[in-house]
């Protein structure tokens, strides 16, 4: 039976008194990758950055490999950021950087190995996301692809045990995305990491995802497979997952008072 290796327990987050997450509860399990889905607002981004320990909870605690990030030393924090790994939107690679040396970047700053081990190491993870014979170009020569892909062999530079990615697929051509897919899968299998994965891309969580989650106004909504997704009851899983323009997540928009809002001011100013 697997066992969690992300415990998220009753978990607030709030913004200028404004909360974002309101007790949220979820386990990730070791070796899966768990897909966090959630439209504009709902609190997936922000549940992402206090995973990977950017930012401090307003409540509750997430216990990753074992350990509270709430009551982390700064040097036990530093040790956790090394021993997960991160694919940003972007890339986020440094522009004045051949992608071989925004690989070395995490091994030259953290490990003690000579520089003739971290080349062989960089030209391993570069094989491993297809981008071995593109180690010399700058960060400019690449497409969106190969940004993600070269932001993605930094990211296991380290050999993480958890791989969080931020949106992945997001400004991807079809065939793209569905490489960077591909290639999730694919490293998940060779290298044994979880991988939790934050998008709004449904096509593309269905691809990838073991387990899925659906956020909604900062509240945990329902958590399943991708067939338990699909064959979801609830009505506001089922509008979410097949991308429908009635249901409770619209009825809600137009209940929020718009047309007495329009209404309302037509008639002070009559």
């Amino acid at each position: 039976m697997p066992e969690p290796i992300i415990q998220v327990l009753n978990v607030v987050k709030k913004y200028d008194g404004r909360t974002v997450l309101d007790g949220v509860k979820l386990d990730v399990m070791r070796g899966e990758t768990l897909v966090i889905l959630g439209g504009s607002g709902s609190g997936k981004s922000t549940l992402l950055r206090l995973m990977i320990g950017n930012e401090t909870l307003d409540g509750g605690d997430i216990l990753s490999l074992g350990k509270s990030l709430c009551h982390m030393t700064p040097n036990e924090r530093d040790d956790y950021r090394r021993s997960i790994g991160v694919l940003f939107q972007s890339g986020a690679l440094f522009n004045s950087m051949t992608v071989a040396e925004n690989v070395a970047l995490p091994l030259q700053e953290h490990t003690d190995l000579p520089d003739e081990t971290i080349e062989i190491m960089v030209k391993i993870k570069l094989e491993l996301v297809g981008l071995r014979t593109h180690a010399d170009k700058m960060p400019a020569m690449l497409s969106g692809g190969m940004k993600k892909r070269a932001g993605l062999a930094r990211a296991i530079s380290l050999d993480p045990k958890i791989l969080f990615y931020d949106e992945p697929s997001a400004g991807l051509d079809p065939v793209t995305s569905t490489e960077i897919d591909h290639l999730i899968m694919d490293l998940n299998d060779k290298l044994g990491v979880t991988s939790v994965v934050v998008t709004h891309e449904m096509e593309s969580a269905f691809r990838i995802a073991d387990r899925m989650v659906l956020l909604d106004r900062g509240k945990f909504i329902a958590s399943g497979t991708p067939d338990e997704m699909r064959n979801s009851t609830n009505p506001i899983v089922h509008q979410f997952v097949f991308g429908l323009a009635d249901g409770p997540l619209t009825d809600r928009r137009r209940a929020e008072g718009y047309e007495e809002d329009l209404l309302g001011s037509s008639a002070m100013n009559s």
